[in-house]
């Protein structure tokens, strides 16, 4: 009798990672060479961010994500922090706005102009003032509108309400020692941590309690990261006693022992974990490393499957990850990182080879949209929901932006649940001229019934097409009008 070995089966073991051709890559970016473990690039369907080498400050660039091949030195640049950047944030829910931490102990809010930057920029939305030491991690609250929460290393965890530059809740008693990285969960009700006292813990922001812990997570003493997945299961990357890096798989309900545990390698640089919760794969990029690996996370056991590795022949400084609504169906690809460079900023794709040209739904099953599900007060009253899912099988067209101006009003008088004590921290001072936070909401399809209903829809997607139509015809205008005064040596 001969014992054959059964091969898993997977949509995603032949997925395969391909750097974009030269003339598609961001050139001549001097990438920020500050020792911290942050990615250093953000990205949205709209621009990519890179924080960068600064004189006397701390700056990041924003590049439209058309805006490839080589960047002149001269290009601006977002300049308002007094020290280096070390974290920078989009907002999910509008391409527009984006936060950024720095070594001079604030956090800062921007508003970039539709089509990019021409002049330097300097002058934030808002400045949130509250961390007595450097600010090294900022994120999003995944649900809730105008929500940011930052941590720095006066092991203080904040969380902001941006529309109103004020503090939410401060925990600045939860974490002995510096914290390495926060993730929110699926809804944005509880997020985790891991900490250089070798625990992660889960956290309720609105209780300001620890409701999990598990120490010594990984054993080794260097950095480690911990992050939520869709189902509530946390996945942490870290190092062994022996200096050997290691992924885990824990149950929040049972920290006593992980589901599962990896080893990978014995390199030196920290590894940054990347999630896809529609498709369920994490995809490893360890600093200063050639490769990105990528697992598949399952309900059977041994729950973390390795997939496959991405090689390339230069190490990282750095890596950003596309939100899925900003990925090309048409070519199923189903990830796509930007890797930094010395001095360039290279797109790699990733992709499952399929024959056929239609939409695949098993690849891209409905994913989260730009539209923020609840308001800031509504969270901090106690509501908690999850994403608002969109499909992507047709373009997706925005509807016109709603205007939200910063007012320094206190919501917490009324709406916060009694059991959060109110916080004693320094409030968010200096917020600056009323620039406008917009979201970006989805042409939703309602649940009207009747013709009407049907007819007001139609309607409404008819004239948001036509808007877009005429923005995409004045921009070919524009570049057509560029283009001639090119030929007739004007310019």
């Amino acid at each position: 009798m001969s014992f054959r070995k059964v091969v898993r089966q997977s949509k995603f073991r032949h997925v395969f990672g391909q750097p974009v051709k030269n003339d598609q890559c961001y050139d001549d970016i001097r990438v920020s060479r500050v020792t911290w473990d942050s990615t250093f690039c953000a990205v949205n369907p709209t621009f990519v961010a890179v924080i960068v080498e600064a004189s006397g400050g701390g700056a990041f660039m924003v590049l439209p994500l058309f805006k490839t091949g080589r960047i002149d030195k001269s290009y601006p640049t977002v300049c308002g922090h007094t020290g280096p950047v070390l974290d920078i944030d989009w907002c999910p829910h509008n391409d527009n706005v984006i936060a950024s931490g720095s070594e001079d102990c604030t956090v800062m809010v921007w508003q970039i102009p539709e089509n990019g930057l021409t002049l330097p920029l300097t002058e934030p939305v808002v400045v949130l003032e509250g961390h007595s030491k450097r600010v090294g991690i900022i994120t999003w609250h995944p649900t809730a509108r105008n929500v940011l929460l930052s941590a720095g290393c006066d092991n203080v965890v904040i969380v902001w309400n941006v529309g109103t530059a004020e503090e939410l809740y401060r925990l600045d008693d939860l974490h002995p020692d510096l914290i390495y990285n926060v993730s929110w969960n699926r809804n944005g009700s509880l997020f985790c941590s891991a900490c250089k006292d070798k625990s992660v813990r889960i956290v309720d922001p609105r209780r300001g309690k620890v409701v999990a812990e598990k120490e010594r997570a990984h054993e080794g003493a260097r950095p480690m990261r911990a992050i939520f997945l869709a189902d509530g299961k946390i996945f942490t990357t870290g190092f062994s006693r022996m200096s050997e890096r290691q992924l885990a798989l824990w149950d929040p309900e049972n920290l006593e022992e992980p589901m599962g545990l990896q080893e990978l390698d014995s390199s030196n640089g920290a590894l940054l974990p990347f999630y896809d919760p529609d498709t369920n794969v994490v995809y490893v990029c360890g600093k200063g490393d050639s490769s990105i690996r990528y697992f598949e996370i399952t309900a059977e056991p041994p729950y973390i499957h390795f997939l496959n590795t991405f090689t390339s022949k230069e190490p990282q400084r750095g890596m950003g990850w596309m939100p899925k609504r900003g990925l090309d169906v048409n070519k199923c690809e189903i990830a796509r990182f930007y890797k930094l460079l010395e001095r360039k900023c290279e797109p790699i794709i990733m992709t499952v080879p399929r024959k056929s040209d239609l939409f695949q739904d098993d690849l891209y099953p409905d994913t989260a949209g730009p539209e923020a599900a609840i308001e800031a007060e509504e969270w901090v009253a106690g509501k908690t929901a999850g994403p608002l899912l969109i499909s992507l099988r047709e373009a997706y067209v925005p509807t016109k932006q709603r205007d939200l101006k910063v007012s320094r009003r206190n919501v917490l008088h009324e709406s916060r649940p009694a059991a959060a004590a109110p916080s004693t921290g320094p409030s968010a001072t200096r917020p600056s001229a009323t620039a406008p936070l917009a979201a970006t909401p989805t042409i939703s399809i309602s649940a009207a019934s009747g013709e009407g209903g049907q007819l007001a829809e139609v309607l409404q997607e008819v004239a948001s097409l036509r808007a877009l139509v005429a923005e995409q015809g004045e921009r070919i205008a524009r570049l057509e009008e560029q283009l001639s005064r090119i030929e007739n040596g004007d310019v």
